[in-house]
Protein backbone atom coordinates (compact mmCIF):
# COMPACT_ATOMS: atom_id res chain seq x y z
CA UNK A 1 0.00 0.00 0.00
CA UNK A 2 1.46 3.24 -1.07
CA UNK A 3 1.63 6.32 1.31
CA UNK A 4 -1.44 7.89 -0.78
CA UNK A 5 -3.17 5.15 -0.19
CA UNK A 6 -2.93 4.93 3.93
CA UNK A 7 -6.23 5.94 5.72
CA UNK A 8 -4.12 8.94 7.47
CA UNK A 9 -3.73 10.46 3.76
CA UNK A 10 -6.70 9.48 2.50
CA UNK A 11 -8.84 11.15 5.24
CA UNK A 12 -7.57 14.45 4.72
CA UNK A 13 -8.49 15.50 1.45
CA UNK A 14 -7.61 18.99 0.10
CA UNK A 15 -8.66 22.10 1.77
CA UNK A 16 -10.17 20.42 4.67
CA UNK A 17 -7.94 20.12 7.33
CA UNK A 18 -9.18 22.37 10.56
CA UNK A 19 -7.16 23.88 13.50
CA UNK A 20 -6.58 21.87 16.88
CA UNK A 21 -7.51 18.19 15.07
CA UNK A 22 -4.91 15.24 15.20
CA UNK A 23 -4.70 15.25 11.33
CA UNK A 24 -3.91 19.15 11.64
CA UNK A 25 -1.11 18.55 14.48
CA UNK A 26 0.33 15.37 11.87
CA UNK A 27 0.56 18.14 8.83
CA UNK A 28 1.88 21.01 11.17
CA UNK A 29 4.64 18.56 13.01
CA UNK A 30 6.00 18.09 9.14
CA UNK A 31 6.32 20.71 7.30
CA UNK A 32 7.62 22.76 10.54
CA UNK A 33 10.51 20.35 11.16
CA UNK A 34 11.31 19.84 7.88
CA UNK A 35 11.28 23.29 7.02
CA UNK A 36 13.31 23.91 10.03
CA UNK A 37 16.08 21.67 8.82
CA UNK A 38 16.83 23.80 6.02
CA UNK A 39 16.37 26.57 8.14
CA UNK A 40 18.87 25.81 10.87
CA UNK A 41 21.80 24.47 8.31
CA UNK A 42 21.66 28.22 7.04
CA UNK A 43 22.88 29.48 10.04
CA UNK A 44 24.49 26.71 12.04
CA UNK A 45 27.35 25.90 10.07
CA UNK A 46 28.75 29.43 10.62
CA UNK A 47 29.73 28.78 14.22
CA UNK A 48 31.66 25.46 13.27
CA UNK A 49 33.71 27.12 10.44
CA UNK A 50 36.58 28.00 12.74
CA UNK A 51 36.69 24.55 14.59
CA UNK A 52 36.23 22.88 10.73
CA UNK A 53 39.48 24.83 9.41
CA UNK A 54 41.29 24.19 12.21
CA UNK A 55 41.04 20.54 12.03
CA UNK A 56 41.39 20.61 8.07
CA UNK A 57 43.79 23.43 7.88
CA UNK A 58 41.59 25.44 5.33
CA UNK A 59 41.77 28.68 4.36
CA UNK A 60 39.27 31.20 4.87
CA UNK A 61 38.33 30.55 1.11
CA UNK A 62 37.73 27.58 1.61
CA UNK A 63 35.04 28.22 4.79
CA UNK A 64 33.51 30.47 2.63
CA UNK A 65 32.99 27.85 -0.13
CA UNK A 66 31.31 26.26 3.25
CA UNK A 67 28.63 28.32 3.22
CA UNK A 68 27.96 29.45 -0.67
CA UNK A 69 28.45 25.57 -1.23
CA UNK A 70 25.06 25.57 -0.16
CA UNK A 71 23.66 28.54 -0.47
CA UNK A 72 23.96 28.28 -4.48
CA UNK A 73 22.26 25.65 -5.13
CA UNK A 74 19.85 26.61 -2.56
CA UNK A 75 19.16 30.09 -4.46
CA UNK A 76 19.70 28.93 -8.11
CA UNK A 77 17.22 26.15 -7.46
CA UNK A 78 14.12 27.14 -4.97
CA UNK A 79 11.75 28.46 -7.55
CA UNK A 80 12.26 25.35 -9.70
CA UNK A 81 11.63 23.27 -6.81
CA UNK A 82 8.23 24.80 -6.50
CA UNK A 83 7.56 24.27 -10.32
CA UNK A 84 8.18 20.64 -9.49
CA UNK A 85 5.67 20.31 -6.69
CA UNK A 86 3.36 21.92 -8.64
CA UNK A 87 3.94 19.36 -11.63
CA UNK A 88 4.28 16.26 -9.64
CA UNK A 89 2.94 16.58 -6.47
CA UNK A 90 4.15 18.84 -3.67
CA UNK A 91 4.28 15.92 -0.81
CA UNK A 92 6.35 13.85 -2.79
CA UNK A 93 9.17 16.36 -3.47
CA UNK A 94 8.96 17.32 0.05
CA UNK A 95 9.64 14.03 0.87
CA UNK A 96 12.35 13.66 -1.94
CA UNK A 97 13.92 17.17 -0.72
CA UNK A 98 13.90 15.95 3.10
CA UNK A 99 15.59 12.21 2.01
CA UNK A 100 18.13 14.22 -0.43
CA UNK A 101 18.65 16.90 2.65
CA UNK A 102 19.45 13.59 4.95
CA UNK A 103 22.18 11.73 2.62
CA UNK A 104 24.01 14.83 1.90
CA UNK A 105 23.89 15.71 5.66
CA UNK A 106 25.26 12.25 6.45
CA UNK A 107 27.87 12.92 3.90
CA UNK A 108 28.66 16.54 5.34
CA UNK A 109 29.39 14.65 8.67
CA UNK A 110 31.41 12.23 7.52
CA UNK A 111 33.48 14.47 4.78
CA UNK A 112 37.54 13.15 5.09
CA UNK A 113 38.64 17.24 3.82
CA UNK A 114 37.27 20.55 3.08
CA UNK A 115 36.64 20.00 -0.76
CA UNK A 116 34.73 16.72 0.19
CA UNK A 117 32.55 19.08 2.67
CA UNK A 118 32.08 22.01 0.66
CA UNK A 119 30.46 19.46 -2.81
CA UNK A 120 28.34 17.84 -0.33
CA UNK A 121 27.05 21.15 1.00
CA UNK A 122 26.39 22.17 -2.79
CA UNK A 123 24.12 18.57 -2.46
CA UNK A 124 22.73 19.40 0.80
CA UNK A 125 21.23 22.98 -1.07
CA UNK A 126 19.62 21.11 -3.79
CA UNK A 127 17.51 19.15 -1.24
CA UNK A 128 16.95 22.68 0.87
CA UNK A 129 15.56 23.53 -2.70
CA UNK A 130 12.79 21.15 -3.01
CA UNK A 131 11.75 20.56 0.06
CA UNK A 132 11.18 24.30 1.18
CA UNK A 133 8.69 26.32 -1.27
CA UNK A 134 6.66 22.33 -0.16
CA UNK A 135 6.49 22.79 3.33
CA UNK A 136 4.40 26.12 3.21
CA UNK A 137 2.28 24.87 -0.26
CA UNK A 138 1.22 21.45 1.71
CA UNK A 139 -0.19 23.94 4.48
CA UNK A 140 -1.67 26.24 2.21
CA UNK A 141 -3.17 23.18 0.24
CA UNK A 142 -4.46 21.01 2.71
CA UNK A 143 -5.88 23.49 5.85
CA UNK A 144 -9.62 24.81 5.34
CA UNK A 145 -9.50 28.51 3.93
CA UNK A 146 -10.54 29.76 7.31
CA UNK A 147 -7.92 27.78 9.08
CA UNK A 148 -5.24 28.69 6.49
CA UNK A 149 -3.84 31.99 8.44
CA UNK A 150 -3.39 30.51 12.15
CA UNK A 151 -1.72 27.52 10.80
CA UNK A 152 0.98 29.49 8.08
CA UNK A 153 1.49 31.76 11.41
CA UNK A 154 2.55 28.90 13.60
CA UNK A 155 4.96 27.83 10.46
CA UNK A 156 6.37 31.27 10.69
CA UNK A 157 6.70 31.50 14.33
CA UNK A 158 8.34 28.20 14.83
CA UNK A 159 10.27 27.51 11.96
CA UNK A 160 11.84 31.54 13.04
CA UNK A 161 12.42 29.85 16.46
CA UNK A 162 14.05 27.02 14.67
CA UNK A 163 16.44 29.45 12.67
CA UNK A 164 17.48 30.86 15.98
CA UNK A 165 18.28 27.99 17.89
CA UNK A 166 20.16 26.73 14.94
CA UNK A 167 23.87 29.10 16.25
CA UNK A 168 23.00 27.88 20.10
CA UNK A 169 22.75 24.22 18.86
CA UNK A 170 25.84 24.02 16.52
CA UNK A 171 27.98 26.08 19.37
CA UNK A 172 26.86 22.99 22.13
CA UNK A 173 27.47 20.20 19.69
CA UNK A 174 30.94 21.89 18.67
CA UNK A 175 31.62 22.21 22.40
CA UNK A 176 29.94 19.15 23.25
CA UNK A 177 31.14 16.71 20.84
CA UNK A 178 32.59 17.27 16.95
CA UNK A 179 31.61 19.62 14.13
CA UNK A 180 30.24 16.70 12.34
CA UNK A 181 27.24 16.43 14.50
CA UNK A 182 26.11 19.32 13.27
CA UNK A 183 25.29 17.82 9.66
CA UNK A 184 24.34 14.19 11.35
CA UNK A 185 21.92 15.65 13.78
CA UNK A 186 19.79 16.18 10.61
CA UNK A 187 19.98 12.56 9.90
CA UNK A 188 17.44 11.23 12.52
CA UNK A 189 14.94 14.35 12.57
CA UNK A 190 14.74 13.72 8.23
CA UNK A 191 13.72 10.21 9.20
CA UNK A 192 11.04 11.92 11.30
CA UNK A 193 9.70 14.16 8.53
CA UNK A 194 10.15 11.31 6.02
CA UNK A 195 7.47 9.24 8.25
CA UNK A 196 4.71 11.62 9.49
CA UNK A 197 4.48 13.43 5.87
CA UNK A 198 4.46 9.88 4.02
CA UNK A 199 1.66 8.77 7.04
CA UNK A 200 -0.59 11.61 7.91
CA UNK A 201 0.20 14.57 4.51
CA UNK A 202 -2.38 14.20 1.41
CA UNK A 203 -0.80 14.37 -1.48
CA UNK A 204 -1.69 18.00 -3.47
CA UNK A 205 -1.27 19.16 -7.13
CA UNK A 206 -1.58 22.41 -8.43
CA UNK A 207 -4.05 21.66 -11.60
CA UNK A 208 -3.20 24.49 -13.46
CA UNK A 209 0.60 24.18 -13.62
CA UNK A 210 1.41 23.01 -17.28
CA UNK A 211 4.39 23.70 -19.67
CA UNK A 212 7.36 22.63 -19.57
CA UNK A 213 9.81 22.64 -15.99
CA UNK A 214 12.15 25.62 -16.74
CA UNK A 215 15.05 22.81 -16.49
CA UNK A 216 17.20 24.78 -18.82
CA UNK A 217 16.70 28.36 -17.05
CA UNK A 218 18.12 26.47 -13.77
CA UNK A 219 20.91 25.18 -15.03
CA UNK A 220 22.23 28.19 -16.50
CA UNK A 221 21.30 29.98 -13.65
CA UNK A 222 23.01 28.00 -11.20
CA UNK A 223 26.13 27.84 -13.51
CA UNK A 224 26.09 31.56 -13.67
CA UNK A 225 26.03 32.25 -9.82
CA UNK A 226 28.25 29.37 -8.95
CA UNK A 227 31.03 30.32 -12.27
CA UNK A 228 30.74 34.55 -10.37
CA UNK A 229 31.44 33.11 -6.93
CA UNK A 230 34.00 31.01 -7.64
CA UNK A 231 35.88 34.08 -9.21
CA UNK A 232 34.75 36.43 -6.67
CA UNK A 233 36.18 34.28 -3.37
CA UNK A 234 39.38 34.06 -5.86
CA UNK A 235 40.21 37.27 -7.41
CA UNK A 236 42.10 38.65 -4.10
CA UNK A 237 44.77 35.44 -4.64
CA UNK A 238 45.45 36.96 -8.10
CA UNK A 239 43.81 37.23 -11.88
CA UNK A 240 44.89 33.18 -12.56
CA UNK A 241 43.60 31.63 -15.59
CA UNK A 242 40.85 29.73 -13.48
CA UNK A 243 39.51 32.58 -12.20
CA UNK A 244 39.28 34.19 -15.11
CA UNK A 245 37.45 31.03 -17.02
CA UNK A 246 35.25 30.93 -14.46
CA UNK A 247 34.57 34.42 -14.15
CA UNK A 248 33.73 34.31 -18.29
CA UNK A 249 31.78 31.55 -17.66
CA UNK A 250 29.78 32.78 -14.86
CA UNK A 251 29.11 35.79 -16.75
CA UNK A 252 28.24 34.07 -19.72
CA UNK A 253 25.88 31.50 -17.98
CA UNK A 254 24.03 34.69 -16.30
CA UNK A 255 23.63 36.17 -19.54
CA UNK A 256 22.14 33.21 -21.10
CA UNK A 257 19.98 32.91 -18.36
CA UNK A 258 18.39 36.26 -18.79
CA UNK A 259 17.62 35.38 -22.59
CA UNK A 260 16.23 31.99 -22.14
CA UNK A 261 14.32 33.49 -19.27
CA UNK A 262 12.89 36.23 -22.10
CA UNK A 263 12.67 33.23 -24.42
CA UNK A 264 10.94 30.35 -22.94
CA UNK A 265 6.74 30.18 -22.67
CA UNK A 266 7.03 28.92 -19.05
CA UNK A 267 9.91 30.52 -17.59
CA UNK A 268 11.13 30.08 -13.84
CA UNK A 269 11.98 33.80 -13.66
CA UNK A 270 9.37 35.92 -15.71
CA UNK A 271 10.91 39.08 -16.63
CA UNK A 272 8.11 41.13 -17.15
CA UNK A 273 7.41 41.13 -13.41
CA UNK A 274 10.33 43.64 -13.38
CA UNK A 275 8.73 46.46 -15.45
CA UNK A 276 6.81 47.38 -11.85
CA UNK A 277 9.43 50.38 -10.86
CA UNK A 278 8.35 49.58 -7.27
CA UNK A 279 9.46 45.89 -7.67
CA UNK A 280 12.51 46.41 -8.84
CA UNK A 281 12.96 48.99 -6.40
CA UNK A 282 12.08 46.77 -3.27
CA UNK A 283 13.85 43.97 -5.16
CA UNK A 284 16.96 46.00 -5.03
CA UNK A 285 16.69 47.33 -1.58
CA UNK A 286 16.21 43.51 -0.48
CA UNK A 287 19.47 42.80 -2.59
CA UNK A 288 21.41 45.72 -0.30
CA UNK A 289 19.46 44.24 3.35
CA UNK A 290 20.65 40.46 2.96
CA UNK A 291 23.93 41.21 1.65
CA UNK A 292 24.76 42.86 4.61
CA UNK A 293 23.49 40.24 6.73
CA UNK A 294 24.77 37.18 4.85
CA UNK A 295 28.33 38.94 5.42
CA UNK A 296 27.30 39.70 8.56
CA UNK A 297 26.02 36.61 9.92
CA UNK A 298 29.54 35.38 8.79
CA UNK A 299 31.71 37.47 9.63
CA UNK A 300 30.45 37.97 13.24
CA UNK A 301 30.23 34.34 14.95
CA UNK A 302 33.52 33.72 13.94
CA UNK A 303 35.11 37.27 15.21
CA UNK A 304 33.39 36.01 18.47
CA UNK A 305 35.72 33.16 18.42
CA UNK A 306 38.90 34.72 16.53
CA UNK A 307 38.99 37.89 17.89
CA UNK A 308 37.47 38.09 21.36
CA UNK A 309 37.76 34.39 22.39
CA UNK A 310 34.08 33.13 22.60
CA UNK A 311 33.63 29.46 23.01
CA UNK A 312 31.51 28.27 19.81
CA UNK A 313 28.29 27.60 21.97
CA UNK A 314 28.57 31.21 23.39
CA UNK A 315 29.26 33.14 20.21
CA UNK A 316 25.99 30.75 18.64
CA UNK A 317 24.05 32.38 21.80
CA UNK A 318 24.94 35.65 20.49
CA UNK A 319 22.72 36.03 18.15
CA UNK A 320 19.77 35.05 20.19
CA UNK A 321 18.39 38.53 20.57
CA UNK A 322 18.05 38.99 16.50
CA UNK A 323 15.24 36.56 16.56
CA UNK A 324 13.80 37.29 20.06
CA UNK A 325 13.47 40.44 19.25
CA UNK A 326 12.01 39.89 15.17
CA UNK A 327 9.46 37.39 16.96
CA UNK A 328 8.43 39.78 19.76
CA UNK A 329 7.72 43.06 17.16
CA UNK A 330 7.51 41.64 13.73
CA UNK A 331 3.67 41.35 13.50
CA UNK A 332 3.35 44.86 15.21
CA UNK A 333 6.27 46.29 12.39
CA UNK A 334 3.31 45.14 9.53
CA UNK A 335 0.90 47.14 11.06
CA UNK A 336 2.90 49.79 11.21
CA UNK A 337 3.49 49.76 8.12
CA UNK A 338 -0.07 49.52 7.19
CA UNK A 339 -0.94 52.86 8.17
CA UNK A 340 1.89 54.62 7.96
CA UNK A 341 2.78 53.03 4.41
CA UNK A 342 6.04 51.22 2.88
CA UNK A 343 8.39 54.08 2.91
CA UNK A 344 8.82 54.50 6.32
CA UNK A 345 9.90 50.90 7.63
CA UNK A 346 12.00 50.24 5.03
CA UNK A 347 13.65 53.56 4.99
CA UNK A 348 14.12 53.62 8.95
CA UNK A 349 14.33 49.68 8.87
CA UNK A 350 18.23 49.58 7.29
CA UNK A 351 19.20 52.78 9.17
CA UNK A 352 18.47 51.06 12.64
CA UNK A 353 20.37 48.06 11.34
CA UNK A 354 23.21 50.08 9.76
CA UNK A 355 23.51 51.55 13.60
CA UNK A 356 23.54 47.96 15.28
CA UNK A 357 26.23 47.07 12.44
CA UNK A 358 28.56 49.92 13.65
CA UNK A 359 27.70 49.34 17.73
CA UNK A 360 29.93 46.03 16.43
CA UNK A 361 33.07 47.85 15.64
CA UNK A 362 33.29 47.95 19.59
CA UNK A 363 33.70 44.05 19.25
CA UNK A 364 37.42 43.40 19.75
CA UNK A 365 39.91 40.88 21.30
CA UNK A 366 38.63 42.45 25.32
CA UNK A 367 34.82 42.62 24.18
CA UNK A 368 32.38 41.17 26.70
CA UNK A 369 28.87 40.39 25.93
CA UNK A 370 26.67 42.72 28.06
CA UNK A 371 29.14 45.62 27.33
CA UNK A 372 29.54 45.41 23.71
CA UNK A 373 27.67 42.03 22.11
CA UNK A 374 24.19 42.17 23.41
CA UNK A 375 23.58 46.26 22.74
CA UNK A 376 24.43 46.06 19.12
CA UNK A 377 22.89 43.05 18.12
CA UNK A 378 19.53 44.04 19.83
CA UNK A 379 19.41 47.67 17.52
CA UNK A 380 20.29 45.22 14.90
CA UNK A 381 17.22 42.92 15.70
CA UNK A 382 15.37 46.26 16.28
CA UNK A 383 16.26 47.23 12.49
CA UNK A 384 14.65 44.08 10.89
CA UNK A 385 11.58 43.60 12.87
CA UNK A 386 10.95 47.19 11.15
CA UNK A 387 11.95 45.72 8.04
CA UNK A 388 11.27 42.16 7.21
CA UNK A 389 7.65 42.18 7.09
CA UNK A 390 6.53 45.44 5.31
CA UNK A 391 9.52 44.65 2.71
CA UNK A 392 7.81 41.07 1.79
CA UNK A 393 4.32 42.74 2.04
CA UNK A 394 5.88 45.56 -0.52
CA UNK A 395 6.87 43.05 -3.11
CA UNK A 396 3.51 41.35 -3.17
CA UNK A 397 1.40 44.73 -3.35
CA UNK A 398 3.81 45.57 -6.29
CA UNK A 399 2.92 42.79 -8.42
CA UNK A 400 -0.05 41.48 -10.47
CA UNK A 401 -2.31 39.28 -8.17
CA UNK A 402 -1.89 36.33 -10.91
CA UNK A 403 1.85 36.99 -10.20
CA UNK A 404 1.67 37.22 -6.29
CA UNK A 405 3.57 34.03 -5.89
CA UNK A 406 6.26 34.49 -8.49
CA UNK A 407 6.96 38.14 -6.64
CA UNK A 408 7.47 36.44 -3.58
CA UNK A 409 9.36 33.59 -5.00
CA UNK A 410 11.82 35.87 -7.26
CA UNK A 411 12.39 38.03 -3.71
CA UNK A 412 13.27 35.01 -1.84
CA UNK A 413 15.84 33.69 -4.69
CA UNK A 414 17.20 37.76 -4.50
CA UNK A 415 17.46 37.48 -1.27
CA UNK A 416 19.90 33.99 -1.25
CA UNK A 417 21.64 35.37 -4.01
CA UNK A 418 22.73 38.34 -2.42
CA UNK A 419 24.06 36.56 0.51
CA UNK A 420 25.86 34.31 -1.80
CA UNK A 421 27.55 37.44 -3.25
CA UNK A 422 28.05 39.25 -0.35
CA UNK A 423 29.84 36.52 1.59
CA UNK A 424 32.13 35.61 -1.53
CA UNK A 425 32.61 39.82 -1.96
CA UNK A 426 33.23 41.48 1.11
CA UNK A 427 35.37 39.46 3.09
CA UNK A 428 37.82 39.91 -0.19
CA UNK A 429 37.51 43.61 -0.27
CA UNK A 430 38.12 43.74 3.64
CA UNK A 431 41.50 41.93 3.24
CA UNK A 432 39.97 38.67 4.91
CA UNK A 433 41.99 36.06 3.12
CA UNK A 434 44.76 33.17 3.47
CA UNK A 435 44.63 31.92 7.27
CA UNK A 436 43.91 35.45 8.26
CA UNK A 437 41.00 33.83 10.61
CA UNK A 438 44.21 32.25 12.97
CA UNK A 439 45.43 35.38 13.31
CA UNK A 440 43.31 37.41 16.30
CA UNK A 441 44.65 41.01 15.10
CA UNK A 442 44.66 40.96 11.23
CA UNK A 443 41.09 39.30 11.70
CA UNK A 444 39.86 42.29 13.83
CA UNK A 445 40.99 44.97 11.39
CA UNK A 446 39.28 43.31 8.37
CA UNK A 447 36.23 42.79 10.61
CA UNK A 448 36.16 46.22 10.87
CA UNK A 449 36.26 46.85 7.42
CA UNK A 450 33.82 44.41 6.73
CA UNK A 451 31.52 45.91 8.83
CA UNK A 452 31.86 49.28 7.24
CA UNK A 453 31.26 47.91 3.91
CA UNK A 454 27.80 46.09 5.60
CA UNK A 455 26.21 49.61 7.18
CA UNK A 456 27.31 51.22 3.68
CA UNK A 457 25.32 48.39 1.77
CA UNK A 458 22.31 49.65 4.56
CA UNK A 459 22.40 52.85 4.23
CA UNK A 460 21.98 52.47 0.55
CA UNK A 461 19.38 50.04 0.87
CA UNK A 462 17.59 53.17 3.04
CA UNK A 463 18.63 55.82 0.30
CA UNK A 464 16.87 53.62 -2.54
CA UNK A 465 13.58 53.10 -0.40
CA UNK A 466 12.99 56.52 0.75
CA UNK A 467 13.36 57.90 -2.97
CA UNK A 468 11.66 54.75 -4.96
CA UNK A 469 9.41 53.25 -2.65
CA UNK A 470 5.54 54.88 -2.57
CA UNK A 471 4.65 56.38 0.63
CA UNK A 472 1.51 54.61 1.05
CA UNK A 473 1.03 51.37 -0.11
CA UNK A 474 -2.23 49.63 -2.58
CA UNK A 475 -4.50 49.23 0.44
CA UNK A 476 -6.44 46.47 -1.41
CA UNK A 477 -2.95 44.37 -1.65
CA UNK A 478 -1.31 44.93 1.85
CA UNK A 479 -0.12 42.10 3.84
CA UNK A 480 0.76 42.09 7.14
CA UNK A 481 3.08 39.11 7.18
CA UNK A 482 4.91 37.83 10.32
CA UNK A 483 7.97 36.13 10.06
CA UNK A 484 11.70 36.01 11.63
CA UNK A 485 14.13 34.08 10.07
CA UNK A 486 17.47 36.01 8.78
CA UNK A 487 18.40 33.87 5.62
CA UNK A 488 15.82 34.41 3.25
CA UNK A 489 12.41 36.04 2.89
CA UNK A 490 9.10 34.98 3.14
CA UNK A 491 8.06 32.29 0.65
CA UNK A 492 4.57 33.39 0.71
CA UNK A 493 3.37 32.32 -2.72
CA UNK A 494 6.78 31.48 -3.86
CA UNK A 495 7.14 29.39 -7.21
CA UNK A 496 4.23 26.44 -6.21
CA UNK A 497 3.48 27.99 -2.96
CA UNK A 498 -0.08 29.97 -2.69
CA UNK A 499 -0.18 33.13 -1.23
CA UNK A 500 -1.56 32.84 2.01
CA UNK A 501 -3.07 36.41 1.70
CA UNK A 502 -5.23 36.28 -1.02
CA UNK A 503 -8.75 35.09 -0.73
CA UNK A 504 -9.63 31.55 -0.85
CA UNK A 505 -11.52 29.59 -3.47
CA UNK A 506 -14.90 29.10 -3.62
Amino acid sequence: MGAADTPAAAAAPEGVLRWGTPAARWVLLATILGSGLAGIDATVVNVALPTIGAEFGASFAALQWVVTGYTLTLAALILLGGSLGDRYGRRRVFVVGVAWFAVASLLCGLAPNAGVLVACRAVQGVGAALLTPGSLAMLQASFAPGDRARAIGAWSGLGGVATAIGPLLGGWLVDAASWRWVFLVNVPLAAVVVLVARRHVPETHDPDAHGRVDVAGAALGAVGLAGLTYALIGAPSGASPAVVVAGSVGVAGLVSFLLVERRSAAPMLPLGIFSSRVFSAVNAVTFAVYAALGAVFLLLVVALQSVAGFSPLAAGSALLPVTVVMLLLSARAGALAQRTGPRLPLTLGPLVCAAGVLAMLRIGASASYLGDVLPAVTVFGLGLALLVAPLTSTVLAAADARHAGVASGVNNAVARAAGLLAVAVVPAVAGLTGDVYRDPAAFAAGFRTALLVCAGLLVAAAVLAAVAVPAQGTPSRRRNLRHCAVDGTPLAGAAGVPDPAAPAAP
